[in-house]
């Protein structure tokens, strides 16, 4: 169950005018830190996006599951129930079983899937998945919802990047 401060942050991103994914991050970026605090772990660091985006759903944020062909069948059906529990269009079953034994598997895998390391291998990955023209856009988007002073400290940030490349 996500906390209400992760619910709070995203509820904020949408008055924001920020996409679904971007909402939907702050649920990720709490599992990611469930995992750091070594509360449970996770298989994959892929595995830890999927929570998080499974919670996401299930509380409300618009993230219509995946098309056909890019996940497999039984991702795409659970994804579909998380959505429709979201929206209210379905009454979750509880099933403290299920939740139990869950619970207990991750318990038992590594904690290093939630690594620095790990996080910008898999964001590379995913990145080199798509498009530059996609990419570009996204970034577009992106600085439009930032606010000024956000926005002035990306840019710092930036430079400086670029600074420590050259040298």
């Amino acid at each position: 169950m996500p906390r209400q401060e992760v619910i709070r942050k995203a509820r904020q991103d949408k008055r924001a005018g920020k996409s679904a994914s971007t909402q939907a991050g702050e649920f990720v970026k709490d599992e990611i830190d469930r995992i750091r605090k070594g509360k449970h772990g996770a298989r994959s660091t892929k595995q830890a996006i999927a929570i998080g985006l499974s919670e996401a759903r299930r509380a409300g944020v618009d993230l219509p599951p995946p098309r056909k062909g890019r996940t497999k069948k039984s991702t795409r059906r659970s994804a579909k129930y998380a959505y429709e529990v979201g929206q209210g269009k379905r009454t979750p079953k509880r099933r403290p079983k299920v939740s139990r034994a869950v619970e207990n598997v991750l318990k038992k895998e590594p904690r290093s899937t939630a690594s620095r390391g790990a996080l910008s291998k898999q964001a590379k990955r995913a990145a080199s998945r798509r498009t530059a023209a996609s990419r570009s856009a996204a970034a577009r988007k992106a600085s439009h919802t930032k606010g000024s002073k956000v926005r002035s400290a990306a840019a710092k940030k930036a430079a400086r990047t670029r600074a420590r490349r050259r040298s």
